[in-house]
Formats: structure tokens, sequence, C-alpha cells
């Protein structure tokens, strides 16, 4: 592939995430809402955990750990944990129960009533998200789905449910950690003042 041909494929990714991007500023009441929660429960001594597939769950990685660690400043630790990263818990329920149940399962052990539990999908409809899901809201945790366009079985089962106004995978990932950027960047300003 040439310099020119390469040129045109990142103008045209430019131009289409620019577009979703500028549908966002129109959520700026939900996503502030929901950053509010976020802000509420670390408060109150809860936990914010995260659970996705693929992409989904290196964005709950990351999200995890700018919370654990620090997004922009130094302060205090903050309890964030991706159910994505115990290989010998995700491999071990793989193989004795499926993996359906992976994210459900580990909810089951650590979850509390009042933990936030957000659920990353682009498609809104991943298996193990919607159980785990269903599992945070049978515990009394609030849900938080992160979806694309649709929102899927997960816009049913969360208290708040983040749509991002597209059908492109990674436009939806784009913008779901951009969103959680802003969220974490809540948290740390409310809770370091």
């Amino acid at each position: 592939m040439d310099s020119t041909e390469g040129s045109a494929i990142f103008a045209n990714h430019l131009r289409s995430h620019q577009a979703v991007i500028a549908e966002l500023e129109a959520m700026g009441e939900q996503i502030s809402l929901i950053g509010n929660v976020w802000i509420s429960a670390l408060q109150s001594g809860k936990k914010i955990l995260f659970l996705g597939n693929g992409g989904s769950a290196a964005d709950a990685q990351h999200l995890a750990a700018e919370l654990v660690v620090r997004y922009r400043n130094n302060r205090k630790a903050l309890a964030g944990i991706a159910l994505t990263t115990d290989s010998s818990v995700l491999t071990a329920h793989g193989n004795d129960f499926g993996f359906d149940t992976v994210f459900a399962r580990q909810i089951e052990a650590l979850a509390v009533p009042g933990d936030v539990v957000v659920g990353i999908s682009t498609s809104g409809t991943s298996k193990n998200v919607v159980a785990g899901l269903t599992a945070a809201r049978d515990r009394g945790c609030i849900t938080i789905a992160m979806t694309g366009q649709s929102g899927g079985l997960c816009n049913e089962l969360a208290d708040h449910c983040l749509k991002i106004p597209s059908n492109i995978t990674a436009h939806i990932q784009e913008c779901h950690i951009l969103v959680g950027h802003v969220w974490c960047e809540m948290v740390e300003q409310d809770l370091t003042e």
C-alpha cells in the first residue's frame, strides 16, 4: 500500500470517527450522570467492577487501572476491578462450567450491594456480559452498560446504558475509552478536592 492509499484510509476513518464524536456531545448529561454514579459508589466505599470481551476486555482493564493507579493526578487508590484478568479463574470456569457465565460467577464471589458493575459490549448481546449484568442486578449492584447504537440485551439489564451512536465496532470502542476517561477525570477531580 502506498502512502496515498494509507492517507486516504486515515482521512476516511478520522472523518467517520469525528461524526460519531460530534453526536456524543448531545449525550453530555447522561455521561455526567453516570460519572456521578461512579463517584457516589466510590465515596461510599463500594467498588467499580468491569467486564467485557476482546477489545472491551482491554477497555475493562484499562479503566480499572486508571482507578487503582491514577488517571492524571497522584491520589489514593480507588477500587476498580477488571473481571477479565485472572487467567486461572477464567480458564477454570470456562473449562468446568462454560464461558457464558464466567463473569456472573465472579460477580457472585466479589460484588456486594451498591457496587457498580460496568458491562462493556459493542453489540450489547455478549452472552457472558448479559449474564454478568443479570447477576449484578440480582446482587443489588448498580448496572451500567457501554454498548453500540442498539444497546442489545444489555440495554434492558442496565440501570444506565451508554449507547454510542454507531454500528462500527472500532468507533464504538474509541468512544467507550474516551467516555471512560471522562468518568475517570470526574472521579479524580471530585475525590481529590
